[in-house]
């Protein structure tokens, strides 16, 4: 069984490969691959991953005052945000990888 992004690209020739927004058996990153239309699948990932993106901006509106210049946290509660903040982030970041592994590429000028 393939298991990384580009093993996965070579396999069958697939119409779409997505990134899913959860981790699959041992920890290691997920993959669907569709010819494109919707699935029952690939629609729970995009509302996972709205539910993500929600949750990441909440979180910085609520973590902007915590870190602020009149903030009086603990070291605790500061390494509580921190742990939200980068989880956040992480969602986020693995988001952005996926849609962009989704993009057409560009041609260059000329070919």
């Amino acid at each position: 069984m393939a298991t990384s992004y580009e093993e996965l690209m070579t396999v069958s020739q697939p119409s779409h490969v997505r990134l899913l927004p959860w981790k699959g058996p041992e920890g290691k990153t997920a993959h669907l691959i569709t010819d494109g239309t919707p699935t029952p699948l690939s629609l729970l990932a995009d509302k996972i991953e709205s539910q993500q993106i929600e949750t990441a901006a909440v979180i910085v509106e609520l973590a902007r005052p915590m870190v602020g210049e009149e903030a009086k946290l603990t070291t605790d509660e500061l390494r509580w945000i921190a742990g939200r903040l980068i989880e956040s982030l992480t969602d986020v970041l693995n988001i952005a990888e996926s849609r962009g592994q989704r993009l057409p590429e560009y041609e260059e000028p000329g070919e």
